[in-house]
Order: structure tokens, then sequence, then C-alpha cells
């Protein structure tokens, strides 16, 4: 079932935006101003659900439309809470770190971040909505001691590391409605297996309603967060393997639609102890049967699933960019 939650018009916010002529910009590290700013209630449209549920981002702080990468920086990077419109493509040669309060959305389907990614790093309450990132000398996103964050109807593409990597102590992560594709080690939460201190108790992260299109690997894997919750998700064409729960981690695969994935979920990987996996209502179309082990720690959350059967064709009408 698609959010109910109320959604905000993204073309009623730039309205707003454009008509905001008198208000002052961020200035760029190059010394120009972004464009025309105005206070509005939140330009993120509905509300998520799962660990990040709570994640309001730059909601209530000045809109900002940048159109070139040194706009882009500066506003990413700024101390002040702001939502940050893209309208373009933003080339950046290495990873843009975003601060809290934040809200980056693209317009329409002209948001793109090309060439390099983001960095959440020690940052609280970020929404990342609506973007496509393509080509990245890094990871496309990258979420690392940082709480509160939601990353929602997004692409991603052609990474040379992780699409969506979530790592040291980070936690109230919500991953929904993405569409990956092109992608070997695609979604990575929890980096190392000596991490235990920093982790155990943290990386509790919710994924729901996301394609993951042909992609290799890492759908997630998982150290150490328990519990993780992996629901609603449409598989397809899947090269090594999808979920994989390592370093006694605790992950839920609910309701999920595996087509075409011979190793749909499985406990341990490479050189990582095994996890525990628990998986219940999954549809199958041309897949293994997957591997489960142990127990899992009770979802804190209220959440309603699709029925997986129905999965495949809501995920393809509705995840990804444009989709909003």
């Amino acid at each position: 079932m698609r959010r109910t939650s109320a959604r905000f018009k993204l073309v009623s916010a730039v309205a707003v935006v454009a008509a905001a002529a008198t208000m002052g910009g961020i200035t760029a590290a190059n010394g120009t101003a972004a464009e025309p700013t105005a206070d509005v209630g939140t330009l993120a449209v509905g509300t998520p659900t799962g660990f990040g549920a709570g994640t309001t981002g730059g909601a209530g702080g000045r809109t900002v439309t940048v159109s070139n990468a040194s706009d882009f920086i500066a506003a990413a990077g700024s101390s002040e809470r702001l939502q940050i419109q893209v309208n373009t493509t933003i080339n950046l040669s290495s990873m843009a770190r975003v601060t809290s309060n934040k809200t980056i959305i693209g317009v329409g389907t002209s948001g793109r971040i090309n060439g390099s990614g983001l960095n959440v790093s020690n940052a609280s309450n970020v929404i990342i909505q609506n973007l496509s990132f393509t080509n990245s000398n890094d990871d496309g996103i990258n979420v690392q001691y940082s709480t509160n964050v939601w990353i929602d109807h997004n692409e991603f593409s052609n990474p040379n590391d992780g699409a969506l990597d979530i790592k040291r102590a980070s936690t109230g992560v919500t991953v929904s409605w993405n569409h990956t594709y092109d992608s070997d080690k695609n979604m990575l939460l929890g980096h190392s297996d000596s991490n235990a201190s920093e982790d155990v108790g943290k990386l509790r992260v919710t994924y729901h309603h996301n394609w993951f299109d042909g992609v290799n690997q890492r759908n997630p894997r998982v150290r150490f967060g328990d519990p993780v919750h992996v629901y609603n998700n449409y598989y397809n064409d899947i090269g090594s393997y999808g979920v994989a729960s390592t370093e006694n981690a605790g992950v839920l695969v609910e309701a999920n639609y595996f087509e075409d994935t011979e190793d749909p979920f499985h406990l341990g990987e490479g050189s990582s102890d095994d996890g525990r996996l628990v998986a219940r209502n999954n549809h199958f179309v041309n897949s293994g049967s997957g591997q489960t082990g142990g127990s899992v720690a009770s979802i804190p959350y209220g959440y309603s699933a699709d029925p997986a059967a129905n999965v495949k064709s809501i995920v393809m009408n509705g995840a990804g960019t444009g989709k909003i």
C-alpha cells in the first residue's frame, strides 16, 4: 500500500520560491548567491515509515534552489536548517558533506547528482528525495555517525563502490521507494566485522518498497543491527545474492517479491560470521528458497505490509524519481 499521509505538492513549493524575489540565498564558495528563497512548511513529499519515522529534514527552514556544484556544496554543508531543491545535473568531483536539518530534493525528474555522491556524516534529521545518483567515483550516498535519515524515491546507477552504504553507529534510518540498477556492491549496512563496539545496538534500518533491479549483491548486507526490517521490496535478476545477515545481526525479510534470484537471502558472507534471519510471507518466482536461522528482535513500530504477490507491480509503478 502506498503511503497515505498528506502529500505536499512540489510544484506549489516551487511557485512559492519563485515568488519570493526579495529573499536572500545561500552564498556559495564562489561568491555567487543561490536563487531566491522563502519560508515554507516542507518540500518533502509524504512521511517516512519505519526506523526513520519522525525525520523532518529542513522543514520550516528556508528553501534554496541550486544549479551548480559550488552552490550545492555550500548549501548541503551549511549549519542552517535548509530545504535544497536541485533542478539540474550537479557534477561533483568528490563526496559532498550533508549536515543536520537538511532536505535535499530533486525537482520533477531533472535533479541529478553525477560524478560523486553525498556523505551524510555526524548529522541528524536529513531527507534525500527524488534525485538520480549516477557514476559516482565513490558511493552514491554514504551515511555514517548519523541518525534520523530518510532516503526516498531516488535512483542509483553505476557507483564505483556502493549505491547506498550505512555504517559507523548510524541508526534510525528508512530507505524507501528507491530504484537501483547497474550496481555491484549495492547497499551495505555495517562496514566492518571489527566495529562491534560502535555498531551493536545501532544500525537499525528499514528497507521497504525498493526496486533492486539486476544488481549483484548487498541488498542489503547486514552486520550487527537488530532488528533490521526488509519488507515489500522487489528483487529481479539478482546476480550473487539478495540479503545477507552476518555478525549476529537480526534481519526480518518480509513480504518481498523475488524473481529470477537464485539466492534470495542467506546467513554469513565472505569471512563474516553468521547472523540471524527470519523470512515470512515472501513470494518467489523462478528463485531459490533462501536460508534462515535464529530469531530477530520484534519490530518496534506499526506498519502495513502489502501482499507479497502484489509487490512487483506496486514497486515498479512507484519506485524511483518522478513518482512522488
